[in-house]
């Protein structure tokens, strides 16, 4: 295999074949490809895309590329959730224990920040001790015994797809139906699910900025990850605003603390997880109805058993016992808080929540490079929804900064960030459609 000639095909416009494909991505996995030529391959897939089969074989090679996991004796259906990414979206949070404390068994893997959206794995990292990457006995432990662990992508479980990760978030080529199918599914398939549910971000925070191209992503998921075997749909899912109220790596923590303990209800947020909730029960078929199903997930919130298991899960992998009674103890705060303050009367009517992603990674709260360090402590909390009304001088969020200048920065960047309108603006729904 010549990587240079199957990159030329690409770069042409040609159908690659699965030898091809299984070929090149072997070469990834073994660190036998210079990061140039990975750069390429991924750029060339941008500009031309791929077929369903060519996706599908990328899926499966990247899939075949380390080691796969087996859950034979768990006695619990396999489930899990994936998200294509947005701002201020700790949704894996409080899903994975609120489906493990309706029966379910979730090993999610999760990612880090892409492009200007908060990582999973970041927000955790947050947390003193909490290990993303045990050891293949400890990660089994946990889901039998608590009923969900988050981690990441270790370097045995498709190690391909890590690679080409890595060089897609530095390379413009984040936004590739094919490479986010394939990135999102090897790492599925590998995990040994037997259901999936997708949240496909649409919006100004999204990678997919239409409804279109939205669906386009949606429909690849779903057609190539049940033709791999694996239970699959999707839900379209608005990112034209911060999920959260909170937006960075701490503050997000916090937030899905709060949201765990019952502080949360009647949000943006609350619609999303109890939707994909709802989602993973009736895919899983322990719930008949998604009256049922939300109805077993709003219990499990009530009565604390989410929270519970939350707590045992980060104990679990490392960290605290006492997170949940005793956030202060370990969520270290930003040395610096300041208020963004309105400039005028009127109705948020709308942001750009890219920009806001940006904004947290300008504040140190994400990466430039992959190899950059982050500051858990920084970001926004105290974000208002869109829609709210405020008057002159009202709080619109609250910076948290490493230091005065940074700040300062902040503050003007996001003030000017959001539009006030004099009528209430027309929002869309938090949930768009199903695939």
């Amino acid at each position: 295999m010549i990587p240079q000639e199957i990159i030329r095909l690409k770069r042409n416009g040609a159908k690659l074949s699965a030898a091809d494909i299984d070929a090149f991505i072997g070469a990834l996995g073994r660190e036998e490809l210079a990061e140039s030529q990975i750069g390429a391959f991924a750029m060339a897939v941008w500009f031309r895309g791929m077929t369903r089969d060519e996706t599908v074989a990328l899926t499966l090679a990247m899939a075949r590329s380390g080691d796969t996991l087996s859950w034979e004796g768990i006695g619990r259906p396999i489930a899990d959730k994936h998200s294509t990414g947005g701002v201020g979206d700790s949704v894996s949070l409080m899903l994975a224990p609120i489906a493990a404390a309706c029966g379910l068994a979730v090993p999610m893997i999760s990612g880090r920040g892409l492009g200007h959206t908060g990582g999973t794995l970041d927000k955790l990292e947050s947390i003193p001790g909490y290990g993303i990457t045990p050891d293949a006995a400890r990660f089994r432990k946990v889901v039998d015994e608590v009923g969900c662990a988050i981690i990441g992508q270790t370097g045995a479980l498709a190690p391909a797809d890590g690679k080409l990760y890595a060089v897609r978030d530095v390379t413009a080529t984040v936004d590739s139906v094919p490479l986010i199918t394939a990135s999102i599914l090897s790492k599925k398939l590998a995990a040994g699910l037997e259901t999936l549910v997708l949240d496909v971000k649409i919006g100004s925070g999204a990678f997919m900025t239409s409804q279109e191209e939205a669906e386009t992503l949606a429909r690849s998921l779903v057609e190539v990850a049940n033709g791999a075997g694996v239970r699959t749909s999707a839900l379209i899912t608005d990112m034209n605003q911060p999920l959260a109220d909170a937006a960075g790596n701490v503050v997000e923590l916090r937030n899905c603390l709060d949201f765990l303990k019952g502080s949360k209800s009647g949000t943006r947020l609350e619609v999303v997880v109890l939707a994909f909730a709802s989602e993973m029960l009736l895919q899983a078929g322990v719930a008949a109805s998604a009256d049922e199903a939300e109805g077993r997930a709003r219990d499990a919130l009530a009565s604390g058993k989410a929270a519970e298991i939350f707590g045992r899960m980060v104990h679990g992998l490392g960290g605290p016992a006492d997170l949940l009674e005793n956030p202060d103890r370990y969520l270290v705060g930003a040395p610096v808080q300041k208020p963004v303050l309105a400039v005028a009367d009127g109705w948020l009517g709308a942001c750009d929540a890219r920009a806001i992603g940006m904004s947290v990674i300008d504040l140190g709260g994400g990466r430039r490079r992959p190899q950059d360090n982050i500051d858990h402590r920084v970001g926004f909390s105290d974000i208002l929804p869109l829609g709210s009304w405020i008057s002159k001088g009202d709080r619109i969020a609250t910076v948290h900064a490493a230091d005065e200048a940074s700040a300062e920065k902040a503050v003007t960047d996001l003030s000017a960030n959001y539009r006030i309108v004099e009528a209430a603006p027309d929002l869309p729904p938090v949930i768009v459609s199903r695939i």
